[in-house]
């Protein structure tokens, strides 16, 4: 059955949509900007970066446009003072949480973190660093996991689990002390559900997950690779 035709209107742009479809979905289908990190095509939204929040007429809050379904006759505003602020303010909290020292990251040049930085224009943060003392699980053959470089965007978690359906990733404890997690807390080398496959390595947008032996240069990562799978597992389009 055909899905119903809809249009919502877009930085004053008339545009055509599908039922179903996210205000990201439309966006992106119309090369429309919208920054995003927790996002990954073909892998269930969760809106838990918050860098896609968009404003839509006649709502107050803003709104995560990864996770609010397009409605006919809606009108989104993608790009403001206000909403610049706000994705700044998020990026810059990200930055502060962990230990993100991009001159001896295997992924520096190649970080998604780091590009939104640059895309947004965050040069610094204005909020002190916690600096946690976060362990770096290398118990695994063939990758690394460094808690210290995790923004807990849950793609590899999401990734595991909907694509490979292992599930050896998920998240513990709540608020600032909240960890990636290897089944009940076990190190990564001793779990017995990991197919070594590698997909949450390429999902990872910073050095959070990493291939060891690799160099900087190296260190890319091909998460369209895992959305391809994703898509054509779910039978998206």
């Amino acid at each position: 059955m055909p899905q119903k035709k809809i249009s919502i209107r877009i930085d004053g742009e008339l545009l055509s949509a599908r039922d179903g479809q996210t205000i990201l979905d439309v966006a992106r289908a119309n090369n429309k900007f919208i920054p995003t990190l927790c996002y990954l095509k073909g892998l269930s939204a969760v809106g838990a970066c918050r860098l896609c929040m968009v404003e839509v007429s006649g709502i107050q809050k803003l709104l995560p446009a990864c996770t609010t379904p397009a409605q006919d006759g809606m009108s989104v505003i993608t790009t403001t003072p206000k909403l610049t602020r706000y994705r700044k303010i998020a990026l810059e909290l990200l930055l502060v949480e962990r230990n993100h020292i991009c001159a001896i990251c295997v992924s520096n040049g190649h970080c998604e973190l780091q590009n939104m930085a640059r895309t947004l224009g965050v040069t610094h943060a204005r909020y002190p660093y916690n600096y946690p003392r976060l362990p770096v699980d290398v118990s695994h053959e063939r990758f690394v996991m460094d808690h210290n470089r995790c923004i807990l965007c849950t793609r590899c978690v999401r990734a595991c689990d909907e694509v490979e359906g292992a599930h050896v990733w998920d998240v513990t404890a709540r608020g600032i002390q909240s960890l990636l997690t290897c089944e009940l807390n076990e190190s990564w080398g001793a779990s017995r559900t990991c197919t070594s496959c590698g997909k949450c390595v390429q999902a990872c947008p910073t050095g959070a997950l990493a291939e060891k032996g690799w160099a900087v240069e190296e260190m890319t990562k091909r998460d369209d690779n895992v959305s391809r799978l994703a898509v054509r597992r779910g039978g998206l389009v």
